[in-house]
């Protein structure tokens, strides 16, 4: 399906994932497709479902598990909602293993060329930007524990 994301940059994951969702013309086979990438993502640990995890801001429960290693961030997450499910491991997908330094600062355009936050409600939506904040903030303590 996708390409060995270990050795892709962050412009060319979401790349991927931009001309993955062009392929669907209507926004039921976009969720459709959001969902069945929620399905792929490995399930955590149920001891890491704990309240310092789950995301602020979110319409349902997402927790996110941030980790340092190697000199790159390693992430984990679930969510009691598919769709949210689904939203976090694209997010997984363009920033896990990423120099923390690269996330702080980059630029997720694939949330706006591919059309997510303008068909979320407005719960979801702010639910994705939480995510987003937690991850980057998540990369910006490993940075500072440098």
């Amino acid at each position: 399906m996708y390409k060995n994301v270990e050795i892709m940059n962050l412009t060319e994951k979401q790349q991927e994932i931009i001309d993955e969702f062009s392929v669907y013309e209507d926004w039921m086979d976009k969720y459709e497709y959001i969902i069945d990438l929620g399905k792929d993502l490995p399930e955590i640990d149920e001891a890491l479902k704990t309240p310092e995890r789950l995301i602020d801001g979110c319409q349902s429960k997402v927790w996110l598990e941030s980790e340092f290693i190697d000199g790159k961030m390693k992430y984990t997450a679930d969510s009691d909602a598919i769709i949210a499910k689904g939203i976090v491991a694209l997010l997984i997908r363009v920033l896990n293993n990423e120099k923390p330094e690269d996330i702080a600062v980059c630029d997720l355009h694939f949330i706006n060329e591919i059309g997510l936050q303008e068909h979320l409600s407005p719960t979801r939506a702010n639910g994705l930007l939480s995510m987003v904040k937690r991850m980057k903030l998540n990369a910006l303590k490993a940075v500072s524990q440098k």
